[in-house]
């Protein structure tokens, strides 16, 4: 029989870290939030994050997608060098050594408890190469202007240095569907560079995210 003692780690029962009643603390009469290690955290108000995506349009057009997707890759890079400390002082071993249930139930929780959505990894075709990824409740395609082109670029840096990162291997991360264009939610496909060339085309010509992925899996 398993005793409580065996459970415990230095005295305590390990828990969800990122719990947001026990992740997020703060002082209202300082105007400061941090989070359980002490660290701060910054609160993005929702005009503030229009604003941003406003003022990007108008002074680089075009250029603001490009300007998004490598802010994403520098806040992934650095998002996942925490993620991985955090995780690892917590649990006492590094992080490839959590199972695959800690390691999806930490970052669900840690997407969620800092306010960027609701994340879920789609593992359908792990087997053939290709990794899906949604988002959903996104406060930053919410921010976006409405367009018919995909708007998560910054989410789209993020997850492609991020698993860029987690596997070891140069990944690329393409957007198949959008919020800002009406779609239920955002969906990622992270996959080699060479085998993702053709997505952004299909996703150009309005093609749907199932349909996308039943021409991958028919270019083997």
């Amino acid at each position: 029989m398993v005793s409580v003692a065996d459970l415990l780690t230095d005295g305590r029962l390990p828990g969800n870290y990122f719990a947001q009643d026990l992740y997020v603390r703060g002082s209202t009469e300082l105007g400061l939030l941090e989070n359980r290690r002490g660290d701060r955290l910054l609160a993005i108000p929702d005009p503030l994050l229009q604003a941003i995506y406003s003022g990007l349009e108008k002074e680089t057009g075009q250029a603001s997608r490009l300007v998004l997707y490598n802010c994403g890759r520098w806040w992934g890079k650095n998002f996942y060098a925490r993620f991985c400390e955090e995780l690892a002082d917590y649990y006492k071993q590094p992080m490839a050594s959590l199972s695959m249930a800690e390691f999806l139930q930490s970052l669900q929780q840690c997407w969620k408890t800092h306010g960027w959505g609701q994340i879920h990894l789609d593992v359908t075709y792990r087997d053939r190469g290709f990794l899906g990824v949604e988002i959903w409740h996104s406060p930053f395609t919410a921010a976006a202007p409405q367009s018919q082109k995909p708007s998560g670029d910054l989410e789209r840096g993020i997850l492609e240095i991020f698993f860029t990162q987690l596997t070891g291997r140069e990944l690329r991360c393409v957007q198949t569907s959008c919020t800002a264009k009406g779609d239920d939610c955002n969906r990622f496909i992270l996959g080699l560079d060479k085998r993702l060339s053709s997505v952004e085309g299909m996703v150009a010509n309005g093609q749907a995210h199932q349909a996308i992925m039943q021409t991958l899996m028919q270019q083997g």
